[in-house]
């Protein structure tokens, strides 16, 4: 069984999601991404868009609005210039 991926997702205002999830999937200005545990590094400036976090059978959607992705081997953190919960369709 995998591991758990832990996620953080931060806007100036308050941290809006901290977590162990699955995977997190994100739109990078130079193509969306997807990371799973024990990623390797990276970093990357955030395009807006919806970022969203599968854990287990559950997925819950954030629309961000720039910012960076930092992959360490501690988990990703996401530092977006703005960030909120989509409501669930």
């Amino acid at each position: 069984m995998a591991g758990k991926l832990n996620f953080s997702l931060v806007s100036p205002e308050r941290e809006v999601f901290s977590g162990l999830v699955d995977q997190v999937d994100a739109p990078g200005v130079e193509g969306d991404f997807g990371v799973l545990a024990d990623h390797a590094p990276f970093m990357t400036a955030l395009k807006e868009g919806t970022v969203t976090v599968i854990d287990g059978g559950t997925r819950r959607r954030f629309e961000v609005h720039g910012g960076f992705a930092d992959v360490t081997p501690a988990g990703l953190t996401i530092l977006a210039e703005r960030a909120e919960e989509l409501a669930e369709s």
